[in-house]
Order: structure tokens, then sequence, then C-alpha cells
């Protein structure tokens, strides 16, 4: 009895030894959308926490990554998406393909910034909203006024000088186009993105890649996302961003658990992390709008109510119309758009 005591004692040490290598040894593979210059920092800051999980990332602008994700349906590869456009979340929600998870702290999380379920299949992390990025002495050089909304990028003296984003590949040109279906409505939406077409020199691949032309004079006027444009401006470029005065279409990045046959532990904790209070203020140094409220003020050239500049999104309907909305743009459009 005595030995069998000692066994017992001896096996409980080693449990207690081994229980913090949970995760030795397990590699996850992460899907995501965010920018390429944005997510080794957070991911730095997850392999300090947890040495011990191997996190294989995947990442290209939200068309690509949705389209990849998508197509995978019946053989996932990804475990675990992060920082996808909510948007692109909730088709797949819909095509059953992510696993409900409710990650530690979802009590902190907005209501409106998180799939509505007590479970939710998606939990968004940050929003980013269209902004015009604009090249003042390109501008200045060619004797135009900055523009301030929607209508000024139609007016005649802007032809030739603008590009945006094509939204079939990035989430950032697909806020755009939804915010501005939103806002006018579809009949309309569409009379104004024929005369901004008139327009526009080029459709680029990424979201960020109008601001970056903006930034180096080889357009005028890049339609991208706001912090781009502050983040150049930040660098000595000679750009200002404007915030269109209709209001700014927008998205969530998220995160979401994908459904598949082995469900790891690691995928959860990475999940727990991806909203964590030291992550989220890593967010918030760059993007205003969290879901989760850190009590850090805006970035530099955001108002102080960083939510004053958006619209209200219906993020279901722009959802359900993504596909649509996305074949009769091609149709119209896709002349213009750069090659892959």
């Amino acid at each position: 009895m005595k030995r069998i005591m000692l066994i017992l004692v001896a096996l409980g040490f080693l449990a207690a030894a081994y229980a913090p290598v949970l995760h030795a040894g397990e590699t996850i593979v992460v899907y995501t959308a965010l920018e390429d210059d944005e997510y080794p920092t957070y991911l730095e800051l997850f392999r300090q926490l947890h040495p011990d999980i191997d996190v294989k990332v995947v990442r290209d602008s939200t068309g690509i990554v949705t389209a990849k994700f998508l197509a995978e349906k019946n053989n996932p590869q990804a475990d675990v998406i992060w920082g996808l456009a909510a948007t692109s979340l909730i088709k797949a929600r819909h095509e059953g393909m992510l696993e409900p998870y409710a990650p530690a702290g979802l009590e902190k999380v907005d209501g409106m910034f998180r799939d509505s379920s007590s479970i939710p299949s998606w939990v968004g992390i940050k929003a980013w909203e269209t902004g015009f990025i604009v090249n003042t002495i390109e501008l200045r050089e060619r004797g135009l006024p900055m523009p301030q909304s929607y209508a000024d990028l139609i007016k005649p003296e802007y032809k030739g000088l603008i590009t945006m984003a094509n939204p079939a590949s990035s989430g950032t040109g697909y806020l755009t186009v939804s915010g501005i279906m939103q806002i006018m409505g579809e009949q309309k939406g569409w009379e104004y993105l024929d005369r901004l077409d008139a327009n526009i020199m080029q459709y680029t691949h990424s979201g960020s890649k109008p601001a970056k032309m903006a930034g180096q004079g080889e357009c005028v006027i890049g339609i991208s996302f706001g912090y781009r444009g502050l983040k150049q401006k930040a660098k000595g470029e000679p750009v200002e961003t404007v915030w269109p005065a209709e209001g700014a279409g927008w998205d969530l990045e998220a995160n979401a658990l994908v459904k598949k046959d082995t469900i790891t532990e690691a995928a959860k904790t990475f999940l727990d992390f991806a909203i964590s209070d030291d992550v989220m203020r890593l967010y918030a140094d760059i993007y205003p709008i969290t879901s989760v409220d850190t009590g850090m003020p805006p970035p530099e050239g955001y108002p102080a109510d960083p939510k004053s500049l958006i619209i209200k999104n219906d993020l279901e309907a722009a959802s359900e119309a993504r596909d649509s909305i996305l074949i009769e743009w091609s149709r119209r459009y896709d002349g213009k758009s750069e090659s892959r």
C-alpha cells in the first residue's frame, strides 16, 4: 500500500511539472488579412506568451483570403481566422464553416462588434474605414481644391487622378462600395460609381496601395483607409487624410475558429489572446475603433470621437449582397484593374 501511495505521489509531481506545457509541439495555421506591416508585432507578443505554440501565418488581401478559405470548405487547412472582414466571416458562418467559440474576455467586447449569438461564430477586433489620401503637392501644383466628399470625387477636374482598391480582392475596396450603396441606395449608388469610374486611373489589388501611390505622387487621390494615410504623413509623406462628409463605409477585422475534424486547444488559446487586453492596446495604437474599450486616446489625426466618422452599417446585409455587388462591379469596371 505504501508503495502504491509513493507511485501516486510521484505521478502527481510529474503531472504538475508538465501541466504548464499544454501545447508543446502544437502547430496552428492562421489565415489573416491584417496588414503585413502590422501583424508581426502582434504575433511577436503571442510568441513571447506562448513559445510552445508554432504559428504558421498565411496572409493576403481580404478578397484573396476569403476566396481561399471558402474554396477549402470540404478540406479546411486553417485552424484560425484572424483579422478577416466580418462580412467575409458572416458568409463563412452561413456556409457552416465556423465553430462557435466564446474566447476568454468576450464579456468586454462591444455588442455591435461581434456575432450576436450567445456563443459567437466570430468576434471583431477593430474597425477600419474609408479615407481619401490626398497628395498635397500634386494637388497644389494642379490648382485643385481638397476633396471633402464622395460628391467632390466625381467632379471633372479630378479625371484620371484617382486610384481605388478593387472590391473583389480588397476588403477596403468592398467596404467603400458597400458604404456608397448604403448611403445612396442601389440605383443611385451604381450611377455614382459609373461617374466615379470616369475619374479612376486604376483599381489596385490591395487596399493600402492607393494610399501608397498617393504618397509617392503616382496619383493625386487614393481611396484607401484612414490609418494608412495618417501613418504615411507621420513618416513625412506629403499627404492629408480626408474622411467623406457623407460618412465613411467600414468593416470589422474579426476572428473565428475554423470548423474541422480536429480543433486544438492551441487554436482556442490563440483566439483568447487575439482579444486580450495587451494586444488590444497594440491594435489601439493604430486604429481608434476597437471592439474592447482600451481607454486609450485615438491616434493622432483622428477626431476625439472616431465613431462620428462612420456610417450606420448593416454588416449582415453587406455580407449577403457581397457576391452580387462584386459580379456587377467587375462587369462594369474591371477593365481598369491592375493585373495580379
